[in-house]
């Protein structure tokens, strides 16, 4: 067996470990980086994130040129050819993989394709997919692992049956298509095959669609995406699928009849891989395949660090880059703590939803007065002009202190303007600090602005409050 000695190792090459290594060897460590796939990347890259917003962004543009006709320009029947999309899909995910290769060599980062697993806590073996195994010594690691699709044990093995990955490489458009669980990545995937021609089904067995998100939002969206779901089934359960010649026949519990579907996508959650590592000869344990670790991102064993979807919620890839930085730099012997006030969400559906911070149903679950500063898009000129007057754009503010605790909008770029919002949160911004400060206009992103001046009561882009008033 062939050995190695390092001084820093890290597991995973997605963005929080691809991160966490670049970061390390520009603070002058020597770094090597397991990967088990041939490429960098990870799920957000190769087969999630990135992948997904190609597709979205190609729904999306047809949609928009079917809607233009509302608007005094028609176009013909959309053609589709899935080998010229998954071309494109392709070439999206091939150009940044391969800025990736050359930013490791840049840095003389050392890659090792394999699954590795602990042998010690200064030791890890790594199985190339030729069976052979080599021994990697290190001082100091970095565990960013990800996480892997959650796949329904009852469900038969059928090529018409995917995950998340699956369904990215566009088997083929179905005539009909069933998404289990209602999530932020079956409501994508949803988006993309429903504007590609598929009719949709969605069982989710919770009360409502993306659980966490504010409900304005949610209420808003379910509007605008009401003909593309033949059923959305709320508080049902999948009892079986039943796989014939003709289709997936899937029967429902809750009075649901059974129906039969062409593709039928599992998005039912992710799981950690931390239990695939054999952590515990290096000491360490895992939580359902989460692993503890503390502000710096450290494990109980003071050498091996841990970061992304194996440490907890949200499973979000920025926060893994973020938190690759700071393991990177506590590593490097630099001081460094991961302490955000907020972690930023979107739902990259149609229309984008954005949100951060707290929640209306999460104050009131709570016990947080808030004051909620409302902005409909129907006021806003741009968004009119743009056909997305059915936006909105929403504030929290502590009742107490005036600061901003959370904030949503759903519409075009939601996710583009999410990051003013999180830095207030940050720098504890009131209604006040945002409201004063002049947006340009006519933006999308001056609704942020204005939203603001809802909370105080002045906002002049909306009907008067008579409370606030003066008297006549």
């Amino acid at each position: 067996m062939n050995t190695e000695i390092m001084e820093l190792v890290v597991i995973g090459g997605g963005p929080g470990g691809y991160s966490a290594a670049f970061r390390a060897a520009d603070l002058g460590m020597q770094v090597a980086l397991i990967e088990r796939e041939e490429t960098l990347g990870g799920v957000c890259l190769n087969v999630g994130c990135i992948p997904s917003k190609a597709l979205l962004h190609v729904a999306a543009a047809k949609e928009e040129a079917e809607r233009l006709s509302k608007h005094g320009i028609r176009f013909g029947a959309a053609e589709l050819d899935l080998d010229a999309l998954r071309a494109f899909r392709h070439d999206t995910v091939s150009r940044l993989t391969g800025g990736l290769a050359q930013m490791a060599r840049q840095r003389k980062v050392q890659r090792i394709i394999g699954n590795a697993r602990f042998a010690g806590p200064n030791v890890l073996h790594v199985e190339d997919r030729a069976g052979n195994v080599s021994a990697v010594s290190f001082q100091m690691c970095i565990i960013a692992a990800g996480s892997s699709p959650i796949h329904l044990p009852f469900l038969p093995d059928d090529p018409r049956i995917v995950d998340s990955t699956g369904a990215l490489e566009l088997p083929f458009i179905p005539k009909r298509m069933l998404v289990i669980g209602g999530g932020i990545i079956g409501l994508e995937m949803a988006t993309v095959y429903s504007g590609l021609g598929a009719r949709i089904d969605v069982v989710e067995q919770t009360g409502g669609l993306l659980a966490g998100v504010d409900r304005d939002m949610v209420g808003i969206w379910i509007k605008r995406n009401s003909h593309r779901f033949d059923r959305i089934m709320l508080s049902t359960w999948l009892e079986s699928v039943e796989a014939t010649p003709e289709g997936l026949v899937a029967r429902f519990n809750n009075g649901y009849e059974p129906a039969t579907h062409d593709l039928i996508l599992q998005a039912a959650g992710r799981r950690p891989n931390g239990d695939r590592l054999s952590l515990e000869a290096a000491g360490l344990q895992s939580n359902g395949g989460f692993i503890a670790v503390d502000s710096q991102m450290r494990t109980a064993q003071p050498n091996i660090f841990a970061i992304g979807d194996v440490v907890g919620q949200p499973m979000l890839a920025h926060k893994a880059v973020h938190q690759g930085h700071v393991a990177a730099e506590v590593a490097a012997g630099h001081r460094a703590v991961f302490e955000p006030l907020v972690i930023p969400s979107v739902a990259y559906v149609d229309p984008e939803i954005a949100w951060v911070g707290l929640t209306e149903d999460a104050a009131r679950q709570d016990g947080i007065e808030v004051d909620v500063g409302k902005f409909p898009w129907a006021a806003s000129g741009r968004a009119i002009a743009n056909g997305a007057d059915y936006g909105m754009t929403k504030l929290l503010f502590s009742r107490e202190t005036g600061r901003l605790l959370g904030g949503a909008m759903i519409g075009p770029g939601a996710g583009d303007m999410l990051g003013e919002i999180c830095l207030a949160i940050e720098l504890g911004a009131d209604a006040t600090d945002i409201g004063r400060t002049i947006h340009p206009h006519p933006t999308l992103g001056e609704t942020i602005g204005l939203a603001a001046e809802a909370a105080m009561g002045s906002c002049t882009d909306l009907p008067p409050i008579p409370f606030l008033c003066p008297r006549q």
